[in-house]
């Protein structure tokens, strides 16, 4: 399996056998560090970083060049500088990288209408209707890299295969700036060779368990009795792990993608112990989480709060909620009171709230009056206000004060559509 530098690289040669294949896998390399050097030539080559607040944040993206210092993305900003200490770090730019990303995407739909954008720099397509306008699936593959890299000056992975499973696996060891083609009856040997812990959804807990029984490669989980894999991974988790190392993944491409969670967490430049100045972070986060989610058109059914504290420990608590709701005011009661119900046990370096069991807004029944009307008529202003003057411009009177939350970033940005 190849490793996140490129060491360990595999590429498909020209005119690869891609019989059976029709779902590509296409992933931009090292998106957000490849945008800051498209659009600063003197990083060219140089180890690179994007992340914020320099030692306190964590690392967003990093060039290859870094990540062969063991540089990877979440990696603390102070771990990773000790790790590669002439690294250049530089800031995030999201509205370049998502624009750029709209253009992706718009290449992508170009050639085919069923694409599935897994994030702001992947996404997967079904090119079984594009053969006839656009040639097989390697070639499209091919001119898709092509494309992407004369029109947006960016390189991108693709992997070819006959299951999304297979696809994602064949990009991910093809980068940077490479091809592999799995045609289909290949797939069972070309998944044997692999270690397990390529099988997508095979987390570190589920590898361990079945390392330890002596299952280290797909070769091993294909030769193991079925009772023994449903033992290590649980029955229904055993049952789709086996049917993935078969090579056999039924999921189809979805054009609708729908939202799981909505969320926003902040790294703070100093770790606070002060409960007060923690509530009144909390009731920004809610507000931005609720102004998403009412953009969106979702309401939230369960809410979420994350907490780390300095020594990195984490906490997570959650409550799932008698009626979903985007209210701004409700979502950052619930969040307080979760924080509330926790001792600390020393400063907090970060803190996230996040909107969980997400559904179309307006779907619940209709009560006889509205707890919440008030505080809808306020968010319906704040809204107004935002749109009109900015996101910073309106704010609570409360949460008044120095900016902390400089750094903090959706933990899952919406994703760019390509119509």
């Amino acid at each position: 399996m190849g490793r996140g530098d490129g060491s360990g690289r595999r590429t498909s040669p020209p005119g690869a056998d891609d019989t059976g294949t029709r779902i590509l896998h296409v992933d931009m390399d090292a998106f957000y560090a490849s945008v800051e050097i498209l659009d600063d030539p003197s990083l060219v080559g140089k180890p690179v970083i994007v992340g914020g607040m320099e030692g306190r944040g964590v690392v967003s993206s990093c060039s290859y060049e870094a990540r062969r210092y063991g540089v990877r993305s979440a990696m603390n900003m102070s771990q990773a500088l000790r790790l590669c200490p002439t690294a250049i770090v530089v800031d995030h730019h999201f509205e370049r990288y998502r624009a750029l990303s709209q253009q992706v995407m718009g290449i992508f739909h170009d050639v085919t209408p069923l694409v599935e954008p897994l994030s702001i720099d992947e996404a997967f397509l079904d090119v079984s209707g594009a053969r006839r306008l656009w040639g097989s699936p390697g070639a499209i593959a091919t001119r898709l890299r092509a494309r992407v890299k004369a029109e947006t000056g960016l390189v991108c992975s693709v992997g070819v295969a006959a299951t999304k499973h297979v696809a994602k696996i064949a990009s991910t060891l093809s980068k940077p700036d490479g091809l592999l083609i799995v045609n289909e009856a290949d797939t069972r040997e070309f998944l044997a060779a692999l270690p397990v812990r390529a099988l997508w959804g095979i987390g570190p807990k589920a590898a361990e368990s079945l390392e330890t029984r002596g299952i280290r490669l797909v070769a091993d989980i294909l030769a193991a009795p079925r009772s023994v894999i449903e033992r290590a991974l649980g029955r229904a988790g055993g049952e789709r792990i086996w049917e993935l190392a078969q090579g056999r993944d039924a999921r189809e491409v979805e054009t609708e993608r729908t939202e799981k969670s909505i969320g926003h967490e902040e790294t703070f430049l100093q770790d606070i112990g002060d409960r007060a100045v923690l509530r009144s972070e909390l009731r920004r986060l809610s507000d931005r989480v609720a102004g998403r989610l009412r953009s969106s058109g979702w309401e939230a059914g369960g809410i979420a709060l994350k907490l780390r504290y300095a020594d990195f420990t984490t906490l997570s608590r959650s409550l799932t909620l008698s009626e979903p709701t985007d209210v701004g005011q409700r979502i950052g009661d619930v969040a307080i009171g979760l924080f509330d119900a926790i001792a600390l046990a020393q400063p907090v370096r970060l803190i996230g709230v996040r909107a969980e069991r997400l559904r179309p807004g307006g779907t619940a029944a209709l009560a006889l009056w509205d707890d919440d009307e008030d505080w809808r008529r306020v968010d319906a202003a704040l809204d107004d206000a935002r749109d009109r003057f900015g996101g910073g411009a309106v704010t609570r009177a409360s949460i008044l004060g120095p900016r902390r939350d400089l750094d903090a970033l959706p933990t899952n940005p919406r994703l760019p559509r390509g119509d």
